[in-house]
């Protein structure tokens, strides 16, 4: 007793069940990573003030002109010494935060140098001065 033989000819369909599976994988993966991707400066400006918030400690400020020169507080600093100085401000302080000025005209590069060093210094919170736009 012999089984007819049936002629199977070449299988021409695709199987996609791997594909589907492999790229609802990958969909899940970048759904999960990509809020860990985003980057960019902590800035939480308030839309309106009526008045200064109240400090506890002075003020500290880190001022870039447009010539490029670091003035902590009112005693310029070489961007080179900025961390040191931070450092030696800060030593005996809890509440580590600074704002930083910086004219219009200083590249955004420099700038964002100055906040890495100030970060590389221990300070927690780096806060950027701006002005409304309708204020000249």
């Amino acid at each position: 007793m012999n089984a007819p033989k049936q002629s199977k000819g070449v299988l021409a369909d695709i199987n996609i069940i791997p594909l589907v599976d492999v790229m609802l994988v990958l969909l899940i993966i970048f759904m999960i990573t990509a809020p860990m991707m985003q980057q960019g400066l902590p800035i939480d400006l308030p839309k309106v003030t009526t008045k200064p918030l109240p400090s506890k400690d002075e003020v500290q400020t880190v001022t870039v002109t447009k010539e490029r020169a670091v003035i902590l507080n009112t005693k310029k600093v070489d961007i080179h010494d900025l961390k040191v100085a931070i450092e030696l401000l800060f030593a005996n302080k809890s509440n580590k935060e600074i704002f930083l000025k910086a004219d219009s005209g200083v590249p955004y590069g420099f700038v964002v140098n100055c906040m890495g060093i100030i970060r590389e210094a221990g300070v927690e919170k780096v806060n950027i001065v701006t002005r409304p736009p309708d204020e000249k």
